[in-house]
């Protein structure tokens, strides 16, 4: 296995410098194109050789011989390099391979992928087998290398051991250490996390930060320890700082964060904007908010708010490129570089008519043909969700005098319970619901109220959350009982219920944590629905799926139900201890 940058072998290169010298044909050629220069950030009419999956010529002149070449007209066409998203958590809902196909027929045909479900779940050497097997797909699926869990894991000197971390790290496709969120940590001296980081600098690989609201000291401090980058910036201001502190900064569009258009605005307020250290991420949207696209409908929303076409396709393209050290095999359309090209047929959106991915037709005349291709999952750890375990009337003992208080979709606060927890079901007037996180395997249990979650929820059980482990909400115990059953009989994924029976579902069936189902081919419309059905029974804000794989995350304030127990963010302890069961 080659790394990224190194895909093909000697034998092929001598036969590419051949077909330059004119002693070789081919094996395509794109003529007639205008094409971007991102060089020189200027459009050219050319033609564009291919061999295979590279780039081989971009320039004026023809082959000497068109026979047996495919000849691909792009006259009328403005072609741009195939779109990188930098920041991809390929796990909401979707899997790694379904957003694969997704994107490149959008335009998207490179993607930086989140470890975390393959580290947390899967033993090193079926984690790393399984992304060479994704590679192999015409997208470009490269990854992270997280260095902790982003959670309080009962396991977790085991997952980050040092022969998985110096595996993850070492491995071609994995191209950037982080996300850093428990960099608060490392600033208070864990070593561990700085030795890897220092590993990551050694492997010539960036860091990529996670520093929502970080003033001028701490982005000092983190430029100190490698970090490079980071995509948190909410504000034009926080844009600026980052790259005053010589970090790339990203500028995102996601569902919890929509802040894109305002940024820009608010960049081009000061007078002095520049787009070379920038870039574009949709931060691991559900598939509710990706069904219109992904960097091409991000380039199309920069190009609204004021961005030049060019500089806003060279920050999904170029730039990221050039942040990975990747400039000589993606984001740009030269020789050298994989054939990962869009058309456009004009420049009023960044949407493509015909896309190829590693010199692969993968939307061709307006139409998505990326091939079809599955992957037996359970081959690789990911066996169907089918606890052998039950959950009884013994494990709905709630005790616990402190709850869970939902601020938005993502931040919680505690608060005192003062209602009376002993009953078989909670007032319907409130809005405070069981809640019970429960070890995927049976072994603990961790039991309070979550209040603002919603207000009319019978039963509800989930699969899907930052471990793996099972999350139950509801006002009535019976409920959530039930909801287990369901969600056993399912195997795996979301299921609302009420007392007449379910009301939404989103089957998982790849380990309790994916969804086979196409973006575009069922998914979005199940997720739709859920969202309908936990509109209608209150959920007061906007995208119920982040909250599910927020609910353990210590990267954000202020308290956390984990594995540990609830668990207090700033002060980092425990502070009610799960049960075991």
């Amino acid at each position: 296995m080659q790394s990224i940058s190194r895909y093909w072998t000697k034998k092929q290169i001598r036969r590419q410098l051949h077909i330059v010298s004119g002693e070789e044909q081919p094996t395509a050629v794109i003529e007639n194109g205008t094409y971007l220069n991102s060089m020189r950030k200027i459009w050219q009419k050319g033609h564009i050789w291919l061999d295979g999956s590279r780039i081989v010529y971009v320039g004026e002149a023809l082959p000497s011989s068109m026979d047996g070449i495919e000849r691909i007209d792009a006259e009328g066409f403005y072609l741009v390099p195939g779109y990188i998203e930098h920041h991809a958590h390929p796990f909401q809902l979707y899997n790694p391979l379904t957003l694969a196909r997704f994107g490149a027929e959008r335009g998207t045909t490179t993607f930086v992928n989140d470890n975390l479900p393959f580290i947390l779940h899967l033993e090193t050497a079926d984690a790393l087998r399984l992304i060479e097997e994704i590679q192999q797909t015409p997208a470009v699926m490269l990854w992270w290398a997280r260095y902790d869990g982003q959670t309080a894991l009962i396991n977790q000197h085991h997952i980050f051991s040092y022969s998985a971390m110096k595996a993850w790290l070492d491995h071609p496709y994995v191209v950037q250490g982080g996300e850093l969120t428990d960099w608060p940590g490392v600033l208070e001296g864990n070593d561990e996390i700085l030795h890897w980081m220092l590993e990551t600098k050694q492997a010539h690989k960036p860091i990529e930060g996670h520093l929502p609201g970080a003033g001028k000291e701490t982005l000092a401090k983190m430029a100190l320890l490698g970090v490079d980058g980071d995509h948190e910036s909410m504000t034009a201001e926080d844009v600026l700082a980052r790259l005053d502190a010589g970090m790339t900064a990203s500028l995102r569009y996601s569902s919890i964060r929509p802040d894109l258009p305002a940024i820009i605005s608010g960049l081009q307020q000061t007078g002095k904007v520049g787009y070379d250290d920038l870039m574009m991420t949709t931060d691991g949207s559900p598939p509710h908010f990706i069904k219109e696209g992904l960097m091409d409908m991000l380039i199309d929303k920069a190009v609204a708010a004021g961005v030049p076409f060019i500089d806003a396709v060279l920050m999904c393209t170029k730039n990221p490129a050039r942040y990975f050290h990747l400039d000589d095999t993606i984001g740009i359309i030269a020789p050298g570089r994989l054939a990962n090209i869009n058309f456009l047929p004009e420049l009023t959106s960044a949407k493509p008519t015909d896309v190829l991915a590693k010199g692969e037709w993968v939307r061709k005349d307006n139409r998505p043909v990326f091939p079809k291709r599955g992957i037996d999952w359970a081959s690789f750890g990911f066996t169907p969700f089918n606890p052998e375990w039950e959950l009884t009337w013994n494990d709905l003992h709630f005790s616990i005098p402190l709850g869970v208080e939902m601020v938005n979709e993502v931040i919680m606060k505690p608060y005192q319970i003062q209602l009376d927890m002993t009953g078989d079901s909670l007032p319907d007037d409130c809005d405070e619901c069981f809640l019970l996180l429960v070890d995927r395997f049976g072994k603990w249990s961790v039991t309070t109220l979550i209040k603002g979650f919603a207000a009319h929820i019978y039963g509800f059980a989930s699969s899907y959350s930052t471990t793996g482990d099972i999350i139950l909400i509801g006002k009535s115990k019976h409920g959530l009982l039930q909801a287990f059953q369901a969600l056993k009989k399912q195997r795996g994924g979301i299921v609302l219920l009420d007392q007449n029976g379910p009301a939404a579902s989103i089957p998982l069936t790849i380990g309790g944590t994916f969804s086979e189902k196409p973006i575009d081919g069922g998914l979005t419309t199940e997720e739709n629905h859920l969202r309908a059905e936990l509109f209608a029974r209150c959920y007061p804000f906007n995208d119920p799926i982040y909250s599910l794989l927020f609910l353990s995350s210590t990267h954000l304030p202020y308290v956390r139900v984990t594995q540990k127990g609830i668990y207090d963010v700033k002060k980092k302890r425990v502070l009610f201890p799960s049960i075991m069961r």
